[in-house]
Order: C-alpha cells, then sequence, then structure tokens
C-alpha cells in the first residue's frame, strides 16, 4: 500500500453498521499528525460490558481493556459507565508509515497483550467441553502509538449487530435506513437507543429469533425478557418493561400496547 502511494487506513468491524468513511474525519486525522485514532462513545447500560479506554499510569499511554481481560471481583467496576465513560467502536484511523515502522521493530506483530475467553467447544450446548478462544484485539493497538489518541464521535457512528438482542432491536421499526443503505434510530427516538436484554439460554443463537415474533420497539426504553414468548403481530412494548416466563409453555403475547414505567 505505502509503494502505491497510499498513506491512510480506516479499519471498522463489519458487524458495526455504523461506521462509514467520513471525508471530513479523514481531513482532520491527516493533518493532525497523529499515527493512530480510535473512535470512541459514550458508554451505556447496552454498551457496560465492551471495552473501555484507560490510561496506563507508567507512561500515561491510552489503553484498550476488554471484559475478558478483567479480574472477577473488578466486573462491577469495569461495568460503571459513569466511571468508564467511553468505549472502543472498533473503528480506527491508521497512519500506515508509523505502522510500519512499529512492525518493523517487532518482528513483523504488533506487541498485543493476549486475551482468553471462555467458551463452549458447542455453542448452542452449555454442557459442552469448556474451551479456551485465544485472540488479540486489534483496538490495543491504540498502546503501540506513541501519540495515539481517540475522539469521541455521535452515537450514530457506532451500531452493532453482536448478540440476537442487537439483531432484533435493528429488525424493528425503531431503526430506519435510508436510501444510501445508512443504519440509524428512528427519528422519534431522538437519539436514544433502546436496550434490549433477551434471555442468553433461550435465544443466543440467531435462528432462535425465529420463534420469537417481532414486537413493536419504537417507544421501547428497555426490555429484559426471561423466558419462552411469542410476540404476535400488533404487539408494542414501551417504556421499561421486565417479561419473565418461567413456564416450558411459549406465553402468547397478542397484540396490544403494554407499556412500563
Amino acid at each position: 500500500l505505502l509503494a502505491d502511494g497510499v498513506k491512510y487506513a480506516f479499519v471498522s468491524n463489519s458487524d458495526n453498521l455504523g461506521a462509514q468513511l467520513d471525508m471530513n474525519f479523514l481531513r482532520w486525522f491527516a493533518e493532525s499528525g497523529a499515527p493512530f485514532v480510535m473512535e470512541v462513545t459514550r458508554r451505556t447500560e447496552a454498551d457496560k460490558k465492551g471495552g473501555h479506554l484507560a490510561v496506563r499510569k507508567a507512561d500515561g499511554h491510552l489503553i484498550l481493556r476488554e471484559v475478558a481481560q478483567c479480574p472477577d471481583a473488578d466486573i462491577p467496576e469495569f461495568q460503571n459507565i459513569s466511571k468508564h465513560r467511553y468505549f472502543n467502536t472498533n473503528t480506527l484511523w491508521i497512519r500506515l508509515d508509523a505502522l510500519k515502522e512499529i512492525l518493523d521493530a517487532n518482528g513483523g506483530v504488533l506487541p498485543l497483550p493476549m486475551i482468553r475467553n471462555s467458551k463452549t467447544l458447542n455453542p448452542r450446548d452449555p454442557e459442552s467441553a469448556p474451551v479456551y478462544q485465544l485472540e488479540t484485539a486489534m483496538g490495543a493497538g491504540i498502546e503501540c502509538f506513541p501519540g495515539a489518541r481517540a475522539v469521541n464521535v455521535p452515537r450514530s457512528r457506532f451500531f452493532p449487530v453482536k448478540t440476537t438482542s442487537d439483531l432484533l432491536l435493528l429488525r424493528s421499526d425503531a431503526i430506519a435506513v435510508d436510501e444510501d443503505g445508512k443504519v440509524a434510530l428512528a427519528p422519534e427516538r431522538k437519539g436514544k437507543t433502546p436496550v434490549v436484554d433477551l434471555d442468553s439460554k433461550l435465544y443466543k443463537l440467531v435462528d432462535s429469533l425465529d420463534s420469537l415474533g417481532l414486537p413493536s420497539l419504537i417507544g421501547l426504553d428497555k426490555l429484559t425478557l426471561r423466558g419462552r414468548f411469542h410476540f404476535q403481530d400488533g404487539a408494542v412494548l414501551q417504556g421499561t418493561l421486565l417479561m419473565e416466563n418461567d413456564s416450558e409453555e411459549t406465553k402468547e403475547i397478542l397484540p396490544g400496547v403494554y407499556a412500563g414505567a
């Protein structure tokens, strides 16, 4: 890329539907002289498990801390969105000459911390053999670039689809897609993202949503769903709702408005 005259790289997750190349941002990045910039945004309840920025006391460098790197005893503090206010959107801007220098100095790899995630061999069976997924986070590269910066961007530049909870929201009327394919909250939401928390034991995989149905979420603040449900067409959820079903039978939610506090 450098040989072809390319100076900058824009890197984003494929599951972040809000990440789009912004020419104004690119111009600022080029003029800033920063070798690496991470787009961050304010954490909400929906993002409390996401990696957040911190400052390393030893040298003042920005670093990224993921939940898998956090001791269990510190999880409540990790998820404190008032204390750790900014999280990594995984949208990165990188100056390629700076990247090459760091790669050359480290044998062709970035010296990133290893992350160990606990999984099960079969994601559909929580009782299957436990395994570890070893990975490095590309956002952790912020600690490798002296002079790296983070920029707080509008929430509209972060729309992830990592879980079935995210996918249910994406499919709902709380989300609008314009003619250019840009995904954004419906105008009626006034910039506030609904929080959807589905039962992870029952709705972990995409095909599990087929039996759930699709209620209206445009007036929703937060939905916590525990147990088996089916939302019939015309079911409208508003406010903050906790819906629980301890039975093995699926509970039918009939057409109508269901409003919480």
